[in-house]
C-alpha cells in the first residue's frame, strides 16, 4: 500500500505539533483526563491566552475537542480523529502525568472553574 503525499504531510504536521513540550504535555494529561483552560493555567503558570493558544492549534488539527458544559470549555483527546493511533503510540512511550493534576487536586485547584 502506498501512503499518500497528502497523509505524510498531515502526520508531519501533527508530530510537529507534538514536538512542543508544552502541547506533549497537555495531550498526555488528556489521553487520562478532560481538563479545562484555568487547570492548563494553574500546571504550566502560563497566561489563560497563552494556554489558548496550545489548545487552538491541537484543536485544529484534530487532536483535542472540546466540549461545551455551561460558560466552561473542557478539553479531551479526539479519539475519532484519523491520527488518533499516531498521536497514541507516541504518547504510550511517555510516561504519566498525572502527579501534575494530583498537585492541582492537593492546592484546590483542580477543574477550579466549576
Amino acid at each position: 500500500m502506498r501512503v499518500s503525499s497528502v497523509e505524510i504531510d498531515k502526520a508531519a504536521s501533527i508530530l510537529k505539533l507534538l514536538g512542543d513540550k508544552t502541547r506533549l504535555t497537555m495531550v498526555k494529561l488528556l489521553n487520562n483526563h478532560d481538563c479545562c483552560v484555568c487547570e492548563f493555567v494553574e500546571i504550566f503558570k502560563m497566561s489563560q491566552p497563552a494556554i489558548s493558544q496550545h489548545l487552538r492549534k491541537l484543536k485544529d488539527a484534530g487532536v483535542v475537542r472540546e466540549t461545551r458544559r455551561g460558560q466552561w470549555i473542557i478539553y479531551s483527546l479526539n479519539q475519532d480523529n484519523d491520527y488518533y493511533p499516531l498521536v497514541r503510540t507516541v504518547l504510550d512511550h511517555l510516561p504519566s502525568q498525572d502527579n501534575l493534576l494530583e498537585e492541582l487536586e492537593e492546592q484546590g485547584l483542580r477543574i477550579s472553574c466549576e
